[in-house]
């Protein structure tokens, strides 16, 4: 099963595409930012989620990482 959610490679000049169920759910540039477009997405723990695999694909670079290389 994969994962619903999928944080993105890098960006060039930082931060990260979030997608949820293959829909851009938008961009952020730390976990903090990510777990409030996930709170806003219906997501009430999202913290919890962050080094879940079932829950969150980290693809390209380590995840929690969002700084340009």
């Amino acid at each position: 099963m994969r994962a619903p959610i999928v944080v993105h490679f890098l960006s060039p000049t930082g931060g990260r595409v979030v997608t949820i169920k293959d829909e851009v759910a938008g961009f952020v540039y730390d976990d903090q930012g990510l777990i409030e477009l996930l709170r806003r997405a219906g997501a009430c723990n999202a913290e919890r989620w962050l080094d879940d695999p079932q829950w969150i694909e980290w693809r390209g670079g380590w995840p929690h990482r969002y700084e340009a290389a």
